[in-house]
C-alpha cells in the first residue's frame, strides 16, 4: 500500500494515488455497507439490487456518484452499467459502451492484481495514466475510488465512486466496505459462471445496453431482456424479464427511436413490445385483442390500428 498522511491532512499533502489490497485494509473499522448491500441482493432482481447499493452507499460516502463498469470476458472492453448521481451531477454512464480497456490501461493494471485505487487528486496523475485523466477531467473528476470485483480468481467488473466538487479521499473503512460490498456483488451477480476459456459458451460477452433512467440512477440492460413498455403519463413502465419493473424518468414517445427495430413493435398507443417474449394473442373476440408476455403480470390491449403490423412480424 502507498504510506499516506492520516485522513486530516491537506489533501495538497496526499500522494495523487494511493492502491490497497484486501489485507491493507484489515485493521479498518467496519461499516454497515455488506449488511445493506447483502440486504439489497436478497431481496431484489440482481441489477435493481446492484442500483440500490450504489444508491445507498454513494449517498453515505457523500460520493457525487456511485457507478459499476464491467468487462468483457477477454478484458479488451468495458462498459458502464449501473450509476447513482447527486442531483445536479452530470452523467456520463451511456458515454462509454464497449469502451477499449486501453482507456483506462494504467487504472487496470491495478484492478487485475485485484487491488484498489484511490485516486485523490486527478489533476495529478502521472503521464502514464494520461488517457483516464483526460475522461476523469471530461467528466468534472477531482478525485475518484476505484474497486475491483472478482469472481473466480478474475476480475470481472469494478465498483466505485467519484467527487467533482471537491477534492477528497474516502476512509481506508470506507474502501474496506466497498471491497465487501463488491464481493457480494460478484458472487450474486457471476455465480453459475464456470471459468472456462473466454471462447467458451459461459464467456460473458458486452452486448449494447438499453440505458434506463429511473429516480435513484442509472441502469444498463441488454435490449433483448426488456418485455414491454408501457406508457404512465410522462413516464414509462418498462418490464423486465427477471419480472421486475423500472420507472423510466421519460415518456414512452421518446422510446422508439432506443430500441432495436427488429426486436420491438408497437401494440397500442400506451405500450411497446418485444416480440420474442409474446407467450400468445387472444383474438377470441374481434373488437378486443390482448397480448400476453412472459414475466408481465397483466395483458396488454392491442389497438385496432397497429393489428396488421402484429399480424405481419410474428406471421399470423
Amino acid at each position: 500500500m502507498t504510506k499516506h498522511p492520516p485522513i486530516g491532512s491537506p489533501m495538497a499533502a496526499l500522494p495523487a494515488y494511493e492502491t490497497f489490497s484486501i489485507d491493507d485494509l484489515a485493521g479498518a473499522p467496519s461499516l454497515d455497507w455488506p449488511y445493506l448491500a447483502a440486504r439489497a441482493l436478497l431481496g431484489q432482481p440482481v441489477d435493481a439490487a446492484i442500483s440500490a447499493i450504489l444508491g445507498a452507499v454513494g449517498s453515505q460516502a457523500k460520493a457525487d456518484r456511485a457507478w459499476m463498469f464491467e468487462y468483457d470476458a477477454e478484458l479488451l472492453r468495458f462498459h458502464n452499467s449501473h450509476e447513482w448521481s447527486q442531483r445536479g451531477v452530470a452523467s456520463f454512464v451511456e458515454d462509454l459502451q464497449g469502451a477499449p480497456v486501453t482507456m483506462i490501461g494504467w487504472l487496470h493494471q491495478f484492478l487485475l492484481a485485484g487491488k484498489a485505487v484511490m485516486i485523490n487528486r486527478v489533476e495529478a496523475l502521472p503521464k502514464m495514466a494520461r488517457a483516464l485523466q483526460v475522461e476523469m477531467l471530461r467528466q468534472s473528476d477531482k478525485s475518484v475510488l476505484s474497486v475491483p470485483v472478482m469472481h473466480d480468481g478474475r476480475l470481472r467488473a469494478c465498483i466505485g465512486f467519484d467527487a467533482v466538487r471537491t477534492v477528497r479521499r474516502w476512509s481506508d473503512a470506507e474502501i474496506n466496505a466497498l471491497f465487501q460490498c463488491a464481493e457480494l456483488i460478484a458472487a450474486a451477480r457471476y455465480r453459475g459462471e464456470t471459468r472456462g476459456p473466454a471462447s467458451g459458451p459461459s464467456a460473458r460477452q458486452l452486448a449494447p445496453l438499453v440505458y434506463l433512467r429511473h429516480q435513484s440512477g442509472v441502469r444498463g440492460v441488454e435490449a433483448g431482456f426488456v418485455v414491454s413498455l408501457r406508457s404512465a403519463k410522462n413516464y414509462t413502465e418498462v418490464w423486465l424479464a427477471d419480472g421486475s419493473m423500472v420507472l423510466d424518468l421519460r415518456p414512452l414517445g421518446l422510446w422508439s427511436a432506443l430500441l432495436p427495430q427488429a426486436s420491438f413493435v408497437k401494440v397500442h398507443r400506451t405500450a411497446i413490445v418485444n416480440l420474442a417474449h409474446i407467450q400468445a394473442i387472444d383474438r377470441q373476440h374481434a373488437d378486443k385483442w390482448e397480448l400476453r408476455l412472459r414475466h408481465v403480470p397483466r395483458a396488454l390491449p392491442v389497438s385496432r390500428s397497429c393489428r396488421q403490423e402484429l399480424r405481419t412480424r410474428v406471421g399470423i
